[in-house]
């Protein structure tokens, strides 16, 4: 019995510490090989025009790295 709860324990632990890393990031899980993005495909659904919530991140990204490309140093 003590070794099926200090299993349990660890996999609480883990799922813990794995749902803290995704709050600090805010960055989807991926698998090893990149998701999506490697295949070129921007998005999961296969609508033509985006819907605004995505709208509205691809223009908070698109402002980001505008700003970040202008406040560059080097």
């Amino acid at each position: 019995m003590s070794t099926f709860i200090a299993a349990f324990v660890v996999l609480l632990l883990f799922f813990l510490l794995m749902s803290i890393g995704y709050l600090i990031k805010r960055k989807a899980v991926e698998g090893s090989c990149g998701g999506l993005g490697v295949l070129g495909i921007e998005k999961a659904c296969d609508c033509d025009d985006p819907c605004d919530k995505r709208k509205r991140r691809m223009a908070a990204e698109e402002a980001r790295r505008e700003k970040l490309t202008k406040d560059r140093i080097i």
